[in-house]
């Protein structure tokens, strides 16, 4: 299976039950939406776009992962409206590598099709932070 596969849908063995809270990111190469939710309310809530590149992006995550200590990590994944992947497929998986890798967190990845746009046909004032919280949204939906 290629590694840019789209992500099959998330198995409820795949996140045990202790996870409870949830920061999520919509990765973009400037802007990074965030927003935090946990599985008891099945909603999220934005947080400031983090808007910085490479290892300043990092330090505002770490901030964010400090303030708010959550049980794991979910990142959106952007996919063409067919499924396959792009260049930005890469680089979101790249990211959520990267997260786990220096948080060691469990991370979790979500088919972000039309969140962005979602989140602008909703007249969102920061459609990166709304795309998070979609994002996020559709992950605690499909939680047991």
């Amino acid at each position: 299976m290629s590694q840019d596969a789209p992500p099959a849908p998330l198995p409820a063995a795949a996140v045990p039950a202790h996870l409870q809270s949830f920061l999520a990111f919509d990765f973009g190469l400037k802007r990074t939406g965030v927003a935090v939710g946990t599985r008891l309310l099945g909603s999220a809530s934005p947080q400031p776009t983090v808007r910085a590149e490479g290892e300043a992006r990092f330090a505002a995550v770490a901030e964010r992962i400090r303030e708010w200590q959550p049980d794991a990590l979910v990142v959106g994944v952007p996919f063409h409206p067919d499924g396959a992947s792009h260049e930005n497929t890469a680089r979101a998986r790249r990211f959520a590598r990267q997260l786990h890798g220096r948080f060691r967190l469990p991370v979790f990845e979500v088919d972000e099709r039309y969140s962005t746009t979602e989140a602008l046909s909703q007249g969102a004032a920061d459609a990166d932070a709304a795309s998070a919280c979609i994002i996020l949204e559709q992950f605690l939906r499909n939680l047991p």
